[in-house]
């Protein structure tokens, strides 16, 4: 059973390159973290992340979004944007093998819930009619700066953990007596873990302004130039922003998950 569900991962992946979602390295490290969710959570672990995945993409592949200008990458993940959505899921999907516990699987969930808050915010927040308000600047700037937040994107940023925590329920805790309480604190963990993810953007994330337009952007070049470093710290990019998030997702689920249940 798990040969053939590693298979179907490559399966998966090799389309996904195909489809342009992924960059060659972004298939292969799917391959890898499907691969670990597999070993360590078998079909409903791989379905929790396919549920991710699939959605995130969909919500992608809408039409080219505005701010594309400003984000770093485009829409294809490459292998730093798979570790750092779903490498905290497949570290605790690899720790279930050794410690079959529930608070590993409130981990996972709550790695994966904080990512999909994340992406759903990010996506369906560029569709807002409004500019997204910056929580530190205090002013609305254009939409994908890191640390603005709007009213849809938030929305979402809800509907994006709920949706993964009410299918985790239905894989793992369908009959649990305290099923209504586990739903409320992982949707909890996971859209905290999405504003955290806006508020260590907004304080330290890397931004560059172009020399030729005068934007702000996360890129190194644009328009052809070299950019001007402005904030943040040159280490801490998109990438690391959104391990934050899944990190603190996680750390959140298990610690709320031992707390309380």
């Amino acid at each position: 059973m798990t040969l053939f569900l590693i298979f179907g991962v490559f399966l998966l992946a090799l389309v996904a390159y195909f489809k342009k979602k992924l960059t060659f390295s972004g298939s292969v490290a799917s391959i890898f973290v499907g691969s670990v969710i597999a070993l360590g959570l078998d079909i409903f672990g791989l379905l929790l992340l396919a549920v991710f995945f699939f959605s995130s993409t969909a919500l992608g592949s809408f039409y080219k979004k505005t701010g594309d200008d400003i984000v770093e990458k485009g829409q294809q993940r490459d292998a730093v944007q798979v570790l750092a959505n779903g490498g905290v899921a497949a570290i605790f999907a690899f720790l279930y093998m050794f410690i079959p516990s529930p608070i590993i699987i409130y981990g996972f969930v709550g790695s994966l819930a904080a990512a999909n808050s994340d992406t759903w915010a990010s996506e369906l927040g560029s569709f807002s009619k409004q500019r997204p308000f910056h929580i530190l600047k205090r002013k609305r700037v254009e939409v994908g700066t890191s640390g603005a937040m709007s009213l849809l994107g938030t929305a979402a940023a809800f509907a994006g953990s709920f949706i993964i925590v009410v299918c985790a329920i239905f894989f793992w805790w369908g009959d649990y007596h305290n099923s209504h309480i586990l739903l409320l604190i992982l949707t909890f963990t996971g859209f905290v873990g999405h504003f955290i993810d806006s508020l260590v953007g907004a304080m330290w994330q890397v931004l560059f302004r172009c020399q030729t337009c005068l934007k702000e952007t996360e890129r190194k070049f644009h328009c052809g130039k070299l950019t001007v470093k402005i904030k943040g710290k040159y280490w801490i990019n998109n990438d690391i922003v959104n391990l934050f998030c899944t990190i603190s997702g996680a750390l959140m689920a298990v610690v709320l998950g031992w707390l309380l249940l």
